[in-house]
């Protein structure tokens, strides 16, 4: 198993943790936020934690809104970047603040994949969400293909399009549930180089189609394997099912992709913290690499065994 650390850059960093919360920048802004698997006690003095500029309060667990304090008026977005690719941070009811950070070894290890090829492969980025990987691999020289079932999501990443001045990249947004996008793309003929999938635990189809990880997870997977392209293709699986271990996506990938024959790496992403260096777990990854790309037996940067 492997661990793909994230760090922090100039508009993010994971300040502290503990007690069941973190404590983290989003460019100007500090935010604490629930986090069920932060035990431990957290470092920074209590003060440095009542200085935060947002809390967030809601049932993590099941997903659900909830509701932000915020001591002083703060803007409805502000932008940020990495790398490339500009984006609006904004405060969701549902926590999330229009990025995952830990994300950001996955974008680095399929950026260099894209400069590697030399040609414009095809990227399939699925519940792609408010867009960085779909934008820094389109930066990188991707066509690219983005699915998410919310419109708000869509019309967020064609914002952090326009705002990283990428609007004359090639990159095709669609609103629909990923699973049929996919499976319609079987029935076409169509074939990708590169496809992420981060599913949710559970999600609704912008035509109240309804996804249920555990249940969905295997047939999305066996359409996906039919669309990846033959040769130098790859898959990244990211599950933030807290409650399952990265063994269970592994083998599941490791079954449907058995006839491409190729490699897997699988483990879990983290964040490393700001001065202390302890390491947050966030989510299951798994990654298979089709024959052609060779062997992935060594980490990737930022990863460890």
């Amino acid at each position: 198993s492997r661990l793909a650390i994230a760090g922090s850059w100039p508009d993010f960093a994971l300040l502290d943790s503990g007690d069941g919360q973190k404590l983290e920048r989003y460019g100007p802004f500090t935010v604490v936020r629930p986090e069920p698997q932060a035990m431990w006690r957290p470092r920074l003095p209590v003060s440095v934690w009542e200085e935060a500029d947002a809390v967030f309060s809601g049932d993590v667990e099941e997903e659900g809104p909830g509701r932000w304090r915020m001591p002083r008026p703060l803007p409805e977005s502000w932008p940020m970047a990495y790398g490339p690719a500009r984006y609006l941070g904004r405060f969701t009811s549902f926590r999330h603040m229009g990025l995952f950070p830990e994300q950001h070894t996955q974008w680095d290890h399929l950026t260099d994949l894209v400069r590697a090829r030399g040609t414009q492969p095809k990227v399939l980025n699925l519940f792609g969400y408010t867009g960085l990987a779909s934008l820094l691999a389109a930066a990188a020289g991707a066509h690219v293909t983005h699915v998410d079932a919310s419109k708000k999501a869509i019309a967020w990443a064609r914002e952090n399009q326009s705002l990283s001045g990428l609007d004359d990249k090639p990159i095709r947004w669609i609103c629909e549930d990923a699973r049929r996008f996919v499976e319609r793309e079987v029935r076409r003929g169509n074939t990708y180089d590169f496809v992420l999938l981060d599913p949710p635990k559970f999600g609704r189809g912008p035509k109240g189609e309804e996804w249920h990880l555990f249940r969905d997870l295997p047939p999305m997977l066996e359409a996906v394997e039919a669309v990846m392209a033959d040769g130098p293709s790859e898959l990244f699986l990211t599950v933030y099912a807290i409650r399952a271990s990265y063994l269970a996506f592994h083998q599941t990938v490791a079954e449907i992709f058995a006839r491409r024959g190729g490699s897997l790496v699988s483990g879990e992403l983290a964040i490393r913290e700001d001065g202390s260096g302890r390491l947050m777990p966030t989510a299951n990854f798994v990654r298979w690499a089709g024959p052609a790309l060779g062997d992935m037996s060594g980490p990737a940067p930022g990863e460890a065994s």
